[in-house]
Order: structure tokens, then C-alpha cells, then sequence
């Protein structure tokens, strides 16, 4: 395949394996389901899939607590069905990107097993470890993100360990120069193997802050934001000890002169912090350290032209000479459709989000699903498997809600994902938009969806091209992409009332054709945007 930079203005669908396809009757997706899928993947016109953990786990947090990083769980197949996936996508024009968990394993990882025996042994050192105060409390105020103190006491080493997420889930320590190399070998293991590149998970939480200092209070006003609800108590604090902590920036380094040697590989961060813009600029500046990231800055409540706009020129202004990926949905949130559409969202909404986000200067990450229009499905206690949910129910009802299995037909107890009871109830709303229904109706989102990413590929302006705001009405966003010579200026309608859009003075504007929103009209010097409408022209000065 063409090694050339190709992962700049990429779309890069995300499949969360367990949900995807179901291959051998278990009720789980696997690899082999990734696979038979491939060609339905292709006809969506990405150029990259990225495919959340399927190495061997105990399954605590589905897959991000990894018990061996060069293994394939039994649940998803074999690393010989790795192989074959790898070969079928690039023979279908696909990279792929899998995940690495890099800042912990699972507890049931031989590292940790060992490491957990004794102060002396020679993993001993591999994992944050610290006594307890004289009272025998933990030793600072960390908190875990998945609730309550982010210190586990075992009785063993008669210490604590540190834990960000599940305690099931020991933080690995980065300040010990030979835990380093050998998640570099781990990493390699995968690059040897054909991968086109890597999403880094929670990369910033690598590092802690070796004096284990208390993290200060943060004031009630300011606890709403990266993604934590008021009832969360790790919203209650400045997170600026336990990670995003100044060594990160060395092993960047080094993890990227490792990705050098493999030419075309890709690395994509995850960022959470307490300014996620900040340290984005700072984890992609130069060609030194991860080639773009993202954050959950399009991932929240808020669903306005203002705010969308301010994020992004927020991000313009500090990102200098990294590059963005943006993405409006993943596994973690609830998803973009119900969460920006409310409870009966409809079809123009969805398409409009597609565009929206594959306008954006950088790169795109789609969650599967939403090429389908799938909302957010209501899941009954009981039925409940996102550790993250049970301990924040019912405020907080976990993540399951975005992770149901993808509908393939309207029949059967999975809807075409399985030929059993799956891991997950599938939604019954989520059967009238199943891909057998899409696939064959011009209108649909799905094809919407296909339309709008086959027209992007020979935008090179939307691709690759600079951004640059244009000042609109309340619910429309407005901006020029420029590339070269080639000017474009997109406007999109959030809201189910007809707007107008004011052309600058000097523009002479021809509406573009071939994306699949023709229902913009243009004259003199406004554009009329239907409900929920998008508009595409060519700009002449």
C-alpha cells in the first residue's frame, strides 16, 4: 500500500469488536465477524478502520484491561484471524489501527502478578506502589475515575497501588526506565505485524507525579467538563498530579522515533485533561512526538454553533503545527444522535452531523453506527455490564447505551448480529434502522452517509485545506476551506428552521453538486439553508 502521509484527513471508522459482528454464534463480535464485514466497510468510502481491544483480558472493563499485549482473547479468535484481517483489509484499500492501553494492564497481567509478591522481586518496581500514612490511609487524595480513592491496599506488599480507572486495573510506572522498553517491545510486536497505526488510550495518564502530592480542590463552579458528572467526586478536583505530568513528553519521543522506523504508521492520543487543547498542542508539536490526537471537546452536552465554532478556533489558535482529529461520538459517550438530537432526532440531523464533522480541518473518527443514524438505546438495570455504570447508577447509567451490537436486519434476537442472545440487548428501534433496510433506499442515512464520503475524497480543500470562520446567524455555522487555489465555503443549518447565511462582501459563490445537500439555494449574495441542511460552493474573489 502507499506509504505517503495518508492518514491527514483520513476517516477512521472505530469498531468496537464485541459489537460489530458475530461470527461464531457466541453472542460477541470478533475478528473473523470484522472480516466478513469488510465489504460493507469499503462501500462506506473510509480510509481506515480503527478497532477497539481484542487482546487476551478478564473482560473487567471489556477489553482495556489487558493481561497480555501480544495475545488475541479466545473471545475474538486468534492472532492468526489478526493476520488474515490485516491482509483482507489492505487488499480492500483499508489500513488498520488498533488500540493500546499503555498507562496500566489488568491485575491478572503475570507483570502485576509478579510485581505484587514482594518489594525485592524483579518486577517489584514495574507498578506505582506506595506505603500508606501513619494512619494507614492512603497516601494522597487521588481519586479513581470509575469513583472513589484511586489507591488499592494489598496485603501482600502491605503497600498500595495506584489505580485510575477499576482497581482491577494497577497503573504501570513509567519512571522506571526498563518498564518503559518493554512497552516499546510490546508496541513493536504489533508494528511488525502490519498495523497502520496506533490509538494511544488515555496517553496522558503514563506518568504521576513522583512526590505523590495532593491534588488541589477544585471550586463547585468549575466541575462541569471533560465528560464528569457532578456526582462523580474525581470531578472535584485538579487532576495535575496523578497525570498529564511533564516526563510524558520523553516518552512520546521515544515512542514515536520507534513508529519512525515503521514508515506510514500513524499514532493517534487520546486526551483527558484539565486543559485537553493545551496539552494536545503540546503531545503533537513538531514531528517529534504523536502525529495527531483528540479529546472530548465535541463530545459533551453542548450543541451550539457558538461553542462548536469556539472549540475549534480554540484549537486552531494553540495547536500550531499539530493535527487534529475530531470525532462527535465513540464507545465512552452516549451517542452524538440522541445526545445533540434529543429523544425523536431525526434523519436530516444525522446526515447533516456526518458532513459537519468530515468539513472539519484534520482528520475524523466515526463510531459504527452512526453511518446508520442509531440513537442511544435505554438499557434496564439488570442488564447492565459497564462497571462504570453499575457504580453511578442511576445518575450516571454507564456506557452500555453506545455499545449495543450493530444492526444487520430486522430479524432474528440479535438483529442479524448474532444468531443468539448477544452480549447485549439489541434495541428495538435499532431494527427499522438495520443496514438491510438502509442499503437499498436512496434517502437513507446510510447511503447519505456513502454519498457524502465518496464526494469528500476528491475535496481536496476539506481534506487538507486551512480553515477559517465566517460569522453566521444563531444555529448556522459558517467557514471557508482553502486549499491552494481551490476555495470552499461550508454552511450548515443546526437547527429545524429554515436560515439564512450573509456571503462576505467580494465572494462570488456557484453551489457545488455531488455530496448529497441540494437543498440550499443561492442568490445574489445569501444562501438559504434548509432545516437541518448543509451547503457546499466553490469561491471565486
Amino acid at each position: 500500500m502507499n506509504k505517503a502521509v495518508w492518514w491527514k484527513g483520513a476517516v477512521i471508522y472505530q469498531i468496537y469488536p464485541r459489537s460489530f459482528m458475530d461470527s461464531n454464534g457466541d453472542g460477541v463480535g470478533d475478528l473473523r465477524g470484522i472480516i466478513d464485514k469488510l465489504d460493507y466497510i469499503a462501500s462506506l468510502g473510509v480510509d481506515a478502520i480503527w478497532v477497539s481491544p481484542f487482546f487476551t483480558s478478564p473482560m473487567k472493563d471489556f477489553g482495556y484491561d489487558i493481561s497480555d499485549y501480544r495475545a488475541v482473547d479466545p473471545l475474538f479468535g486468534s492472532l492468526e484471524d489478526f493476520d488474515r484481517l490485516i491482509e483482507r483489509a489492505h487488499d480492500a484499500g483499508i489500513r488498520v489501527i488498533i488500540d493500546q492501553v499503555l498507562s496500566h494492564t489488568s491485575d491478572q497481567h503475570a507483570w502485576f502478578k509478579e510485581s505484587r509478591t514482594s518489594r525485592d522481586n524483579p518486577k517489584a518496581d514495574w507498578y506505582v506502589w506506595a506505603d500508606p500514612k501513619a494512619d494507614g490511609t492512603p497516601p494522597n487524595n487521588w481519586l479513581s475515575i470509575f469513583g472513589g480513592p484511586a489507591w488499592q491496599w494489598d496485603s501482600r506488599r502491605r503497600q498500595y497501588y495506584l489505580h485510575n480507572f477499576l482497581d482491577s486495573q494497577p497503573d504501570l510506572n513509567f519512571h522506571n526506565p526498563a518498564l518503559q522498553a518493554q512497552i516499546l517491545d510490546e508496541v513493536e510486536f504489533w508494528l511488525q505485524r502490519g498495523v497502520d497505526g496506533l490509538r494511544l488510550d488515555a496517553i496522558n495518564f503514563c506518568f504521576h507525579d513522583r512526590q505523590l502530592r495532593n491534588n488541589p480542590a477544585k471550586p463547585e463552579e468549575a466541575r462541569k467538563g471533560r465528560g464528569f458528572s457532578e456526582d462523580n467526586p474525581y470531578a472535584a478536583q485538579y487532576h495535575i498530579y496523578d497525570n498529564t505530568r511533564p516526563e510524558n513528553l520523553a516518552f512520546l519521543e521515544s515512542l514515536r522515533a520507534l513508529l519512525d522506523r515503521y514508515p506510514g504508521v500513524v499514532s493517534l492520543g487520546e486526551i483527558s485533561s484539565e486543559d485537553s487543547i493545551k496539552t494536545m498542542a503540546e503531545y503533537t508539536a513538531g514531528d517529534s512526538r504523536l502525529h495527531m490526537a483528540y479529546s472530548f471537546e465535541l463530545l459533551v452536552d453542548d450543541f451550539s454553533a457558538r461553542y462548536i465554532r469556539e472549540t475549534v478556533e480554540s484549537f486552531e489558535h494553540n495547536l500550531t503545527d499539530g493535527w487534529p482529529c475530531w470525532s462527535l461520538g465513540n464507545h465512552d459517550v452516549k451517542r452524538v444522535l440522541t445526545r445533540w438530537g434529543g429523544d425523536n432526532p431525526s434523519d436530516d440531523l444525522a446526515k447533516m452531523l456526518t458532513a459537519l464533522l468530515c468539513s472539519l480541518r484534520g482528520s475524523v473518527c466515526s463510531y459504527q453506527g452512526e453511518e446508520l443514524g442509531l440513537t442511544e438505546a435505554e438499557i434496564r438495570p439488570e442488564h447492565i455490564q459497564d462497571p462504570y455504570g453499575v457504580a453511578f447508577w442511576p445518575m450516571f447509567k454507564g456506557r452500555d447505551g453506545c455499545r449495543t451490537p450493530m444492526p444487520w436486519s430486522t430479524e432474528g434476537v440479535a438483529a442479524g448480529f448474532s444468531k443468539v442472545a448477544p452480549w447485549l440487548p439489541t434495541p428495538e428501534q435499532h431494527r427499522s434502522r438495520a443496514f438491510e433496510v438502509q442499503t437499498s433506499a436512496n434517502d437513507s442515512v446510510l447511503n447519505a452517509y456513502r454519498r457524502f464520503m465518496q464526494w469528500r475524497r476528491q475535496q481536496p480543500a476539506l481534506r487538507l485545506g486551512d480553515i477559517a470562520f465566517i460569522d453566521a446567524p444563531e444555529d448556522v455555522l459558517a467557514f471557508s476551506r482553502t486549499y491552494e487555489r481551490d476555495h470552499m465555503l461550508a454552511s450548515f443549518n443546526l437547527s429545524n428552521q429554515a436560515k439564512t447565511v450573509h456571503v462576505p462582501e467580494g465572494w462570488e459563490v456557484t453551489l457545488l453538486s455531488g455530496h448529497g445537500f441540494e437543498g440550499a439555494t443561492c442568490s445574489v449574495q445569501k444562501i438559504t439553508l434548509p432545516p437541518y441542511g448543509a451547503c457546499f460552493a466553490k469561491v471565486g474573489f
